[in-house]
C-alpha cells in the first residue's frame, strides 16, 4: 500500500483544514493538521497578507521538516481606506456582549 505525498496546513482552524483536504485530495495529497505535529504557532507580525503566509509555512516546514501549506486572511473595506487589512481583530472588542 503506498502513502500519498503530506503537507502541512500551516493553521489551527479545523474548518479550513477539511475545506482544503477535499480540494487537495483529488491531487493525492494529505494535508496534516499543524497541531497534529505540535507546532505552534508563527508570530504574524508582517503588514502584508503574502508576507504573514510565508512566515507561517516557513515556520511549520522548520519546525516539522515537512512542506507546507499557509494562508492569511483579513478584511480590506474600501470604505475604511483598505483598512483593517492583516489586523481585523483591532477592529472588534475582544468580547462580545
Amino acid at each position: 500500500m503506498t502513502s500519498r505525498p503530506q503537507l502541512v496546513l500551516a493553521s489551527n482552524n479545523a474548518k479550513k483544514l477539511a475545506e482544503l483536504s477535499e480540494l487537495f485530495s483529488p491531487l493525492g495529497l494529505e494535508l496534516v493538521a499543524q497541531p497534529s505535529l505540535g507546532v505552534s504557532e508563527a508570530e504574524e507580525p508582517h503588514p502584508s497578507f503574502v508576507e504573514n503566509a510565508l512566515a507561517k509555512a516557513r515556520h511549520v516546514a522548520r519546525v516539522s521538516g515537512m512542506a507546507a501549506l499557509a494562508d492569511d486572511s483579513g478584511l480590506c473595506v474600501d470604505a475604511l481606506g483598505g483598512a483593517p487589512g492583516v489586523v481585523p481583530a483591532h477592529y472588534a472588542p475582544a468580547e462580545l456582549p
